[in-house]
């Protein structure tokens, strides 16, 4: 696959950003090449294509697959395996998120759920304890809300997206 320059630049940020997210650059580079392309492509193909190590693109490879974001596909006579990423933006950006919720936030709430348990048994100071309360509290209302929005049909939350900070006309006025 021939790479312009604007593709390349591409292909490059995304591997910057990945590495600020926490994700190798390599490992972002390969889902940037996967997204971009028009076609599925063999790991041969996108070792040659970002001058990647076979054993870097397959653990590239795995990985992304662990996180749903790539998928598999074969044609017929042949033997390789072809790597695709989600086509669709809303649906990635629906994968990258459920993930991350998956992975960091439902954790983070797990703990914080026994940590405050447990200080209501220690002697832990009423104004730490309320304090766990109060990031627990406010961690469980961001994730029900998040999930009541993630169980709306796709169009109820596209017109939500749209309508953006205008949604505040109708809501209460803060004093």
């Amino acid at each position: 696959m021939h790479l312009t320059p604007a593709m390349q630049d591409f292909i490059l940020h995304w591997g910057e950003m990945g590495s600020k997210w926490g994700v190798n650059r390599s490992v972002a580079q390969i889902h940037a090449l996967l997204h971009l392309a028009p076609e599925p492509m063999a790991a041969d193909e996108i070792c040659e294509a970002l001058n990647l190590a076979r054993s870097n693109v397959s653990t590239g490879l795995k990985e992304l697959q662990g996180w749903k974001l790539v998928s598999t596909s074969r044609d017929l006579g042949d033997r390789r395996d072809k790597f695709h990423s989600i086509r669709d933006m809303f649906d990635l950006a629906h994968v990258v998120i459920e993930g991350r919720r998956n992975r960091e936030f439902a954790p983070t709430i797990a703990a914080l759920e026994r940590v405050a348990q447990e200080a209501d048994s220690d002697k832990t100071p009423p104004h730490i304890r309320a304090r766990m309360s109060e990031t627990l509290q406010t961690m469980q209302m961001f994730d029900k809300w998040y999930m009541d929005i993630a169980r709306l049909p796709r169009s109820v939350q596209m017109a939500a997206l749209k309508l953006g900070g205008r949604i505040a006309r109708f809501l209460p006025k803060s004093d």
